[in-house]
């Protein structure tokens, strides 16, 4: 696999059109083609999916290896723009997540999505800058969408919540980032003010209550990812299929997929 200026343009491009950006986040190459087949524009991963698929938990566990060899795997199975979620770089070396940086783009990723967590903001501009040099060195403008956690985690006083995202937003820019993405905001003022008060796109994540995408649309936001949703809801569905079909044996129970055998393998088989 090579690098791919080309995708990675395009997908900048996607976040800067007329309509908002929806991506329903795959984890593996069969999601990722699935996805692509219903209609999406580019392919972004869960980092939680990815990790569940594996075995991992959530939260910079995933072998880096794995990680790599999925994101390669999807950019082989799709014609769309890929874009991986790191967490926080699986490290907290700079270089090292730099090195990681480039061993994504070389297989072809054209977006990254990189964390503060709960770490100081200052970290997180290190490894943004060190991923914007190892990208430039192979000639791809990856997007870096630099995630900030001030509303997942609580990181500031509701009150100065907006100011504080604005502040890292502004920081992360400079750094190198792409995008802000701002999971856990909800509130349409909230969204407004932090839309309007960056140069950056902003990417808002699928939660309870979050306004519909023509209404994200217009206020500002560019990009809404629906994160480990659909992963945790197709988990919590074949809990629940596979507990009852071990504890009746019924066929029926288990023989009622929306997708039949032919469609999937068919969609499989098809090249990217």
């Amino acid at each position: 696999m090579t690098a791919r200026p080309d995708a990675a343009t395009a997908f900048h491009r996607l976040h800067r059109g007329p309509d908002l950006l929806v991506l329903a986040n795959a984890w593996d190459a069969g999601t990722a083609r699935l996805m692509e087949s219903v209609g999406s524009r580019a392919v972004a991963t869960t980092s939680a999916g990815v990790a569940w698929a594996h075995g991992y938990a959530d939260g910079d566990t995933l072998p880096v290896d794995l990680l790599v060899a999925t994101a390669a795997a999807i950019v082989r199975a799709v014609n769309v723009p890929v874009s991986t979620d790191i967490e926080g770089g699986y490290s907290d070396s700079p270089g090292a997540v730099g090195e990681l940086a480039a061993r994504l783009v070389d297989a072809g990723v054209s977006g990254i999505n990189i964390e503060d967590g709960a770490g100081a903001p200052d970290r997180l501009c290190a490894k943004i800058e060190a991923v914007r040099r190892a990208a430039e060195a192979r000639g791809v403008n990856l997007y870096i969408n630099a995630r900030t956690d001030v509303y997942l985690r609580g990181l500031a006083p509701p009150e100065s919540r907006v100011e504080e995202t604005l502040a890292r937003a502004r920081r992360y820019g400079e750094a190198g980032a792409s995008g802000i993405f701002v999971p856990g905001v909800t509130a349409p003022e909230d969204i407004r003010r932090i839309a309007a008060g960056t140069e950056l796109p902003l990417n808002v994540m699928a939660r309870p209550g979050l306004p519909a995408g023509p209404d994200l649309a217009r206020l500002g936001a560019r990009r809404l990812s629906a994160g480990s949703a659909l992963s945790e809801a197709l988990f919590s569905q074949l809990s629940a299929l596979a507990r009852s079909f071990l504890e009746t044996g019924d066929s029926n129970l288990v023989c009622v997929a929306a997708k039949s055998y032919g469609d999937l393998n068919a969609l499989m088989s098809k090249r990217a």
